[in-house]
């Protein structure tokens, strides 16, 4: 099992924990990740955190493939791959409609689609066999649509990429973890029960599939976002993690077009997910957070005494053995925490 930190993406001023992330990297810490919304990027903290640290891995999670360009994006992370030695991962996701479309002002489209032609694109810019082509849904290269001029050719990347350099991206939705499997290195759902990896298993399967070649978990990282929060008081712990899961339970979607609400329901929690939303949706956002049954945080999240996590690690421990799990993403802001969670983990 590998651990990583969540350095996610800044409020109102722009703030990099970068003691905690040197300390994680002292520690033996795997990864660390950025992340995006509508304010702060997830490029630019990448870059930062690169040029302070010397082995800890560092990737996006994520970059929102509509804010930017295949090309664009294949641009900025072989040239971070290449400043780092081989240390960043690019993680890409379709973020969702309201900010796709509300924020940078471009249809939302087909997110799988996307994915799909995005990596394809990504992929041929940085193997460099050819000059890049291609003809999909959402992307043309060279462009020929409407304003074109006709003068556009196909190019070689005038850096030479590694193709050894990994792209995840982010998914809950059965079909989200299909094409996940068939098209990139690794996913990271928002949350995840350990002990639920069946909720995963047929679509990554058949993402495999499609990708031929024998691809398997062997080949594959899940890694998932784990909350953690270390204290004596339980409930207190748990308030973070009620408020995040009413937030994206209840509110980070329209009432007939919320990925999270259904992963909630496939959790085993279709009654909680029904009320939260409904309750979230009325403007009701205490009462949701009261809803969020104590079960369903402490299946996603390590929260409480010391004594409690440890117990709860048991059963991620054994997901990575069966290899279910290849990273656990944590989102931690006590340092004595992360130093036990090394301890026990590494």
């Amino acid at each position: 099992m590998k651990l990583g930190i969540l350095a996610g993406y800044s409020p109102a001023k722009i703030n990099i924990p970068m003691d905690n992330i040197r300390e994680a990297e002292n520690l033996g810490y795997d990864s660390v990740w950025t992340a995006e919304a509508y304010g702060s990027d997830a490029v630019s903290p990448a870059a930062w955190i690169l040029a302070g640290t010397t082995k800890i891995k560092v990737g996006t999670a994520i970059m929102q493939m509509p804010a930017r360009t295949p090309a664009c994006a294949a641009m900025t992370a072989q040239t971070l791959y290449a400043l780092s030695g081989g240390r960043f991962i690019l993680g890409l996701g379709p973020s969702g409609p309201q900010v796709v479309e509300g924020w940078h002002g471009v249809a939302y489209g087909k997110p799988l689609t996307r994915t799909k032609e995005y990596i394809n694109i990504i992929r041929q810019i940085v193997e460099r066999k050819a000059p890049a082509q291609f003809e999909g849904e959402h992307y043309t290269i060279p462009y020929n649509g409407p304003g074109a001029t006709g003068l556009g050719k196909p190019l070689k990347s005038i850096l030479h990429g590694d193709p050894a350099m990994k792209i995840y991206t982010a998914s809950i939705s059965p079909k989200g973890m299909e094409c996940a499997g068939e098209v990139a290195d690794g996913v990271f759902p928002v949350w995840m029960n350990p002990d639920k990896f069946d909720i995963f298993e047929d679509s990554l399967n058949k993402g495999f599939a499609k990708a031929g070649d024998g691809k398997g978990l062997q080949d594959f990282a899940i890694a998932p976002f784990v909350t953690a929060i270390m204290g004596d008081d339980l409930e207190q712990c748990r308030g973070p993690v009620r408020g995040n899961l009413a937030l994206y339970i209840g509110g980070m979607g329209a009432r007939n077009k919320n990925f999270y609400n259904d992963y909630c329901k496939r959790l085993g929690y279709e009654e909680a997910a029904v009320k939260i939303q409904d309750l979230y949706l009325d403007g009701k956002k205490a009462e949701a957070m009261a809803a969020v049954p104590e079960q369903l945080i402490d299946d996603v999240a390590l929260v409480g005494p010391w004594d409690r996590i440890k117990d709860r690690l048991q059963a991620w421990k054994a997901a990575g053995e069966k290899g279910h799990v290849e990273s656990m993403l944590i989102g931690a802001g006590q340092p004595e925490l992360l130093q036990k969670l090394a301890e026990e983990m590494l």
